[in-house]
């Protein structure tokens, strides 16, 4: 798995304190990041080459310790046996990271209400309608880079905030730091398939 592809993240339910896998001798440099909207959740993902565990901000240390290091053992163990296939709760899961690490700070945060594969997007990359706040992923998608795949989502959810191709969209884009890359990478598939589409023509507001 590329260093840059944080997978789909893990969450546990703060119902009773997990038992502890004992990580790999090699463990990687992690951040814990407190938020106010999470009460009984936590959840932990590989962003660039750090596992980033978000957590509810009333959580005392002693369970921050517990929690963290068990989250980390999974995504540890998840990698080192390769990223299943994502599913449509996991794309949302993800989609609900990339608002919180992307978008919070610089909007009022808009999650989706659904974020789901579909088949039958053969021209676009992905679509939503802000009237409900459903998103939909073409499934061509799943073959790709996590982080091609988190740029399509995020410039879809961005448009649950900016409807409309604004300066003000754009800037919600760009805070997403390998977006440039992704738009490339976008634009090399289609270019192999023979085709002079933009990349932004396949990503829709319906």
């Amino acid at each position: 798995m590329s260093q840059h592809d944080p997978g789909p993240p893990f969450e546990a339910a703060l119902l009773e304190v997990p038992a502890v896998a004992k990580p790999p001798v090699d463990v990687p440099q992690v951040e814990v990041r407190r938020s106010g909207r999470r009460t009984r959740t936590v959840t932990a993902y590989r962003e660039r080459g750090t596992i980033v565990v978000l957590i509810p901000s009333r959580m005392s240390a002693a369970d921050e310790r517990v929690f963290v290091d068990s989250m980390v053992a999974k995504v540890l163990a998840r990698e080192a046996k390769g990223a299943p296939p994502r599913g449509d709760r996991e794309l949302l899961h993800r989609a609900t990271v990339l608002v919180d690490t992307y978008l919070a700070p610089l909007s009022s945060p808009t999650y989706p209400t659904e974020v789901r594969w579909v088949a039958n997007q053969r021209q676009r990359w992905g679509s939503c309608t802000p009237s409900t706040g459903a998103i939909r992923l073409s499934d061509r998608l799943r073959s790709m880079p996590g982080w091609v795949l988190d740029y399509v989502l995020l410039h879809e959810l961005a448009h649950l905030v900016e409807a409309s191709h604004s300066p003000a969209f754009w800037r919600l884009v760009a805070s997403y730091p390998e977006a440039a890359r992704a738009r490339g990478y976008l634009e090399g598939y289609l270019a192999g398939q023979g085709r002079a589409d933009s990349v932004e023509a396949g990503l829709d507001v319906d």
